[in-house]
This record gives structure tokens, C-alpha cells and sequence, in this order.
């Protein structure tokens, strides 16, 4: 982006409210406290079946409905997204099925044949087909003949008042059926956008129950004595699973009725690289792989343990930063996505900094890992892992800047809010600054 762009008056105005993601949480905690507390629920009310909490894989799974359901119906009802321009969508001029029909099927013939590719690759990918991937694999093999049914009158219906109902899946389904022209160009974005739902479905559908049964069984009041290590765990582990939750339900409901569609999939390969190497199974930071920082390392409380007030001034700050990390996948509502323009975010902690998921995370992994210390006492392992974790946090550098190029490209707002931030971003602004002046005492020494 240009340092000529122009800076608005003020910060624009966010595509998503906050009130979407703060009613999906607050659904997903009602959820998580009826599991708690269901033995006491079926006493009161004489309902039969087991006296126990629901900590199980379904609940987990019905947790979705319970923080999705608020968040579509406040975009509905409150913010009224059905009605944005932006949807392509006009409701005031339906046109008569028989107009239709015809681009229907061939967009449905699209919509097969792309689910039908996403079947064949879960198929050939070994990892899908074992540990917790095989919790989604289920899960999506139950879900499939229900996609397929139901897309057939989705389809039709939605059709009728698209503005333009020859959208990606319409092209594929063209270029399959080779009767008529096709954008190429179209088929590309369609895919790539497919692309994203298959991957990062399946990988969020494998995480999904671990932490809400985690923290539906875990003992709230025992916490409180354990000491601060403990509490911090808990904490840290209720706030990944509500980014999770909100996550998944953003994945899901990629709908133009929602104004929650994918505009456009990021079209930089180097976007892709930084994303996938973060996931499995393209991981590079598990367990000795080529950016794992932590062997001969110990977990902050090893190092601090015996300081009590270090270890609560610690794990608050831990709690802090992940709290910030899941208020930044709440902030989206129903638009979270990687790799994915779906709108402009411009409220929550995306108003001090372009990139706070990725700012908590990685200094979260810093006071968390505390690299630059070694179990070994090897100065050697202290050296790699310190710089390990800072090819880490490079990574996700990288990934920001795929991802601003991406968005830079896409939409006129996201300028604006970019030019904005640069200029009066709490966090942004400085760093922006600073980085303007080495970049400009470079350029002097290298005249």
C-alpha cells in the first residue's frame, strides 16, 4: 500500500457488530452450564436417563446450536445483514422457478462434484483417518447426504432472487457440463474457497470436543484452591474453547443470506504457505519438527514455581492474552475464517491493532515457553530455541502480511481502516512509526 493513501476522519464502520459474537457467547456459556449442572436439571425436572454431566462429544457438538443460533438470529433480527446490498441478494424480485432452474442445476452439478472432490482428498489423506480426525470423519459422513438433500431446494430457493445466480458454482458446474462459457477465473475462486471449508472444517470439527469436555468436567471449586497454575489452566482452556465454538459456527455458515459468504479465498500461494504450515498436518512446530522450540524447555510455572505472587502476576497475563485471542475469533461473529475476505473487522481489539489473534497468540507462546531458558543448561539450546520461536512468530508475520495484501486488493474499506490504523492505531501506530524510520535510516546508509 501506498504511504500516500489517504487516513479517514475516523475509524470505519465494522461489517460485523459486536452483539453477533457476544450473543453467540453467551448462548454457548448457557449451553456449558446446563451440561454442568444437568444432574441437578433431570432431578428437578424428573427427567429420565443418566444422572451425570454432559461432557460428551455430542454435547460439544450441540454447542454449536447454542452459540450459533443467537448470532444468526441478532444478525437477522438486530443488524438485518439479509438486507445489505452486499449480499447479492434482492428479496423484492423473485423471479418465477422456471427462470431458474436451469442455472440451478448446473450450479448444484458444481456443488456435487466440489463435495465429491473434498470426499476423494479426506479419502487419500492417511491423517484423516486416525486420532481425533476420525471424530470428524464421522461427523461429516453423517452430514453429507443431508448436505446433498437439502442443497437441492437451498439452491432453488436462494436462486430465485440472486441478483446474479451464475456465481463460482454455477461456473464450475458450466465448465463441467461444457454447454456454455465460463469465467475461469470464476472456477478459481470457487475452489480455492472450497478449499478453505475443506481443510479447516475438518481440523476444527477434530479439536472441537476435547476442550468443552474439558471444561464441562473440570471441578470449578477445586480450582480455586489449587493455586494459581491450576486456575490459569482452566482459564486458558475455557477461552480456547470458546474461540473454537465461535470458530466452527464461522466456518459452517458461509451463507449470502447471512452476508457471511466468502467474497474471495486468498489467491497468493504465499498466503497458503504461511497458513498451512501452521495446521496438520503441514505443521513445522510439533513435536521435532523443524520449527519446534521447545525441547530441553519447561512450562512457565516450572521455572517460577515456589514464587506465588510471580506465578499469579504470570498466569494472569496468560489469561489475559488468551482472552484476547478468543475475543478477536468472537469479534468476527459469523464470519471467522482463515484465508478468507468475507468483510471488513474494524471494532473489538481489531480497533487498537490490525492483527491482535496473531500479537496474543505469539506473546503468549513467549511467556508461556520462556525459551530463552533451558532445562539442559546448554546455552546451545537456549540459542536455537529462542530463535526458533522467533522463526515462529516470523511466520505469523508473514501470514499478516499475505493476509493485508489480500484485503488491500479486495475492498476500499479495508484501506481506509488500514490507512487509519496506521495513523491512530493504539498498538498499529507506534509499530507502523517505527518501522518507517528504520526503513528510511537503511535507505540512508545505503546512499
Amino acid at each position: 500500500m501506498s504511504v500516500e493513501q489517504p487516513v479517514p476522519a475516523r475509524l470505519p464502520a465494522s461489517d460485523v457488530s459486536a452483539g453477533v459474537g457476544l450473543s453467540g457467547v453467551v448462548g454457548l456459556l448457557v449451553w456449558l452450564m446446563i451440561c454442568r449442572n444437568w444432574p441437578a436439571i433431570t432431578d428437578a425436572f424428573g427427567l429420565p436417563g443418566p444422572r451425570q454431566r454432559l461432557d460428551g462429544a455430542s454435547a460439544a457438538l450441540a454447542a454449536l446450536l447454542f452459540s450459533g443460533t443467537p448470532m444468526v438470529l441478532w444478525s437477522l433480527l438486530v443488524d438485518k445483514v439479509q438486507l445489505r446490498p452486499s449480499t447479492g441478494i434482492d428479496w423484492n424480485n423473485p423471479r418465477p422457478l422456471r427462470d431458474v432452474v436451469t442455472i440451478s442445476i448446473t450450479k448444484i452439478a458444481g456443488l456435487w462434484t466440489t463435495w465429491g472432490l473434498i470426499a476423494v482428498l479426506y479419502c487419500l489423506g492417511r491423517w484423516y483417518w486416525r486420532g481425533a480426525y476420525l471424530f470428524a470423519m464421522n461427523i461429516l459422513g453423517v452430514a453429507a447426504p443431508l448436505m446433498v438433500l437439502l442443497s437441492i431446494p437451498y439452491v432453488l430457493w436462494l436462486d430465485r432472487v440472486l441478483v446474479n445466480p451464475r456465481d463460482g458454482a454455477w461456473h464450475f458446474g458450466a465448465m463441467l457440463i461444457g454447454r456454455e462459457p465460463y469465467s475461469r477465473a470464476e472456477v478459481a475462486h470457487h475452489l480455492r474457497g472450497w478449499a478453505v471449508k475443506g481443510f479447516f472444517c475438518a481440523f476444527m470439527i477434530s479439536i472441537l470436543p476435547a476442550g468443552f469436555m474439558g471444561v464441562v468436567a473440570f471441578d470449578w471449586n477445586a480450582a480455586w484452591h489449587m493455586g494459581p497454575v491450576a486456575l490459569t489452566n482452566v482459564m486458558v482452556e475455557t477461552m480456547f474453547m470458546i474461540d473454537v465454538q465461535i470458530a466452527m459456527v464461522g466456518y459452517l455458515v458461509t451463507m449470502k443470506p447471512l452476508d457471511a459468504q466468502i467474497r474471495t479465498a486468498n489467491p497468493y500461494l504465499g498466503g497458503w504457505v504461511a497458513a498451512l504450515m501452521c495446521y496438520p498436518p503441514f505443521i513445522l512446530m510439533g513435536g521435532g519438527d523443524v520449527l519446534d522450540y521447545r525441547p530441553n524447555t519447561a512450562e512457565w510455572n516450572y521455572w517460577l514455581a515456589g514464587h506465588d505472587t510471580l506465578l499469579w502476576i504470570w498466569g494472569a497475563a496468560l489469561v489475559v492474552l488468551t482472552a484476547i485471542y478468543a475475543w478477536a475469533t468472537v469479534a468476527f461473529g459469523l464470519r471467522f475464517s482463515n484465508l478468507t475476505y468475507r468483510g471488513v473487522l474494524t471494532n473489538g481489539p481489531y480497533a487498537f491493532t490490525r492483527h491482535p489473534a496473531y500479537l496474543a497468540k505469539n506473546s503468549f507462546w513467549w511467556l508461556a515457553s520462556m525459551p530463552y531458558l533451558a532445562t539442559s543448561g546448554s546455552l546451545v539450546d537456549v540459542i536455537r530455541n529462542t530463535v526458533t520461536l522467533g522463526l515462529v512468530s516470523a511466520v505469523y508475520f508473514w501470514r499478516a502480511k499475505t493476509e493485508e495484501r489480500h484485503l488491500l486488493a479486495e475492498d476500499a474499506k479495508y484501506r481506509d481502516y488500514y490507512a487509519w490504523m496506521a495513523q491512530h492505531g493504539l498498538i498499529t501506530a507506534p509499530l507502523t512509526k517505527l518501522w518507517r524510520r528504520l526503513t528510511a535510516r537503511r535507505q540512508e546508509l545505503q546512499l
